[in-house]
């Protein structure tokens, strides 16, 4: 099989990437051959190789064009929306998250642990995650919605550990009510937020009265009314 009569190079790429992601989801990256992509997508395996180099190349590249850029959507569909908004939004749903992307990010983070011609494609997608992110943060300091002194690097890395550890830990592996996640994700981000100045006391208008401090006797003199009449009534 060749390339696909009325086929456009464009439709044989998207082709590709669309068999890719599922038989990726399917028999994992190991467990897939390019021979298995090509015969899923209706093409030749060299049809394959002039679009893709590598079967590393063609994970990351399935995960980059069917993986749900949630965020980026948000905040396209609402530009109003406060940015740290959208990030709780996103934090809401990622313990039920149970999209097909969740399975090529697994099978990208292991694979790219052990193979070069996964792990210099799936370096610069995380890259570009963690540069959209650290947009944003920016974006919100210059906003005062968060603290300016917070570095975006951090919070962007944060976040993508959020992200990357609910496709590893599945709500079918360990789950958490909706409600106390949110209530953590709240307090989170409101530790983001610029601090506020510490409430300034005035000074009282009259002055406290002072209390004259009670004199002791030397020993052996009496005290109290009795030192003032000599010791009787």
């Amino acid at each position: 099989m060749g390339r696909i009569a009325g086929v456009t190079a464009a439709e044989t790429r998207e082709r590709l990437l669309r068999a890719a992601a599922g038989v990726f989801a399917e028999r994992g990256y190991d467990g897939t051959r390019v021979a298995d992509i090509a015969a899923a997508a209706g093409v030749s395996n060299g049809a394959l190789y002039a679009h893709f180099g590598s079967k590393g190349e063609l994970l990351v590249a399935a995960l980059r064009a069917h993986g749900r850029q949630m965020l980026a959507e948000l905040v396209a569909a609402d530009p109003e929306r406060p940015i740290t908004e959208s990030l709780l939004i996103i934090g809401r749903w990622l313990p039920r998250r149970r999209d097909a992307r969740g399975h090529l990010v697994v099978e990208a983070l292991v694979a790219a642990r052990r193979d070069a011609d996964v792990a210099r494609p799936m370096h610069d997608y995380m890259g570009e995650r963690a540069d959209l992110l650290e947009e944003l943060v920016r974006a919100a300091q210059a906003g005062g919605e968060m603290d300016g002194a917070l570095s975006p690097e951090a919070v962007a890395h944060f976040c993508l550990l959020l992200a990357m550890g609910s496709v590893l830990v599945p709500p079918e592996m360990h789950g958490v009510g909706d409600e106390e996640w949110s209530a953590l994700l709240t307090r989170v981000v409101a530790a983001f937020a610029p601090a506020r100045p510490a409430p300034s006391h005035p000074t009282p208008s009259h002055p406290t009265p002072s209390h004259p401090t009670p004199s002791h006797p030397a020993p052996g003199e009496p005290a109290g009314p009795e030192a003032e009449t000599g010791g009787t009534r």
